[in-house]
């Protein structure tokens, strides 16, 4: 039975990916940072473990639990909207912290048995966003951009072992908690600089008037998640809902 550790998995795109290996008989490992078991259906399948993946000692524990995996799914992400000007340093380094450093560590807890077997498959969620510059999302987009690199790289390297790489890159998703869950952090942290304004004002208006745009819903991620996982003829880079369709051409 092939069996997959999605980080992430307790809300949006990882909960929609572990619901649909769920469904499609795969043994499913749902890392959440704070473990809950009512949020999948229960399956003698499902395993949910604590999985933190800024924590080197929660990844470990948790790839030990997990036992042979197939594939990885590097899900987990935080999001952020702001200037250059207002997002400190702090804020950078947790962007990149969880949106980058975490994904390459949990690749290194799990190559070593991937390696082993001569087969495996590690699918990175990254963002369209990285498609197409857009303003305030500055940040956001610099380690999402790593992401795409470190993917795009480790692909070349692991070839020879079998393994294979790919970044999924989901649109814009209003219907996650994805989005509110930034918006709080600006908030706490102070909003945007004043200067600013006018651009935020510009962008939400634009977003505003945009109501009927495409955009990504969480079953579309979980679909290319599943193409990667699954189809060896995958590209390296999988767009995810039709606002991303889009943009990739």
């Amino acid at each position: 039975m092939n069996s997959i550790l999605i980080t992430g998995a307790s809300a949006g795109f990882g909960l929609a990916t572990a619901n649909l290996f769920l469904e499609r008989g795969w043994r499913v490992i749902a890392g959440m940072r704070s473990p809950r078991n009512d949020l999948l259906p229960a399956s003698d399948r499902l395993q949910v473990v604590a999985l933190d993946v800024t924590d080197p000692d929660s990844i470990k524990a948790a790839v030990d639990q997990a036992g042979p995996i197939d594939v990885l799914v590097n899900n987990a992400g935080i999001g952020w909207m702001n200037a250059v000007e207002g997002t400190s340093g702090e804020t950078l380094r947790g962007l990149f912290e969880t949106n980058t450093y975490g994904p390459m560590a949990l690749m290194q807890a799990v190559l070593p048995q991937m390696r082993g077997r001569r087969s495996g498959v590690i699918v990175n969620v990254s963002s369209s966003v990285t498609l197409k510059p857009l303003p305030l999302l500055s940040a956001y987009t610099a380690s999402k951009a790593a992401l795409n690199a470190l993917t795009e790289v480790s692909a070349l390297e692991l070839e020879p072992f079998g393994i294979k790489v790919r970044i999924v890159l989901p649109g814009r998703a209003p219907a996650t908690s994805f989005g509110d869950t930034a918006r709080a952090k600006i908030q706490a942290q102070g909003g945007f600089p004043e200067p600013y304004l006018p651009v935020v004002k510009a962008v939400m208006d634009a977003w505003a008037s945009d109501s009927e745009a495409e955009v990504t819903q969480a079953d579309d991620v979980a679909e290319a998640v599943w193409q990667a996982a699954t189809d060896p003829a995958a590209p390296l880079r999988i767009p995810a809902g039709a606002d991303a369709v889009a943009l990739a051409g």
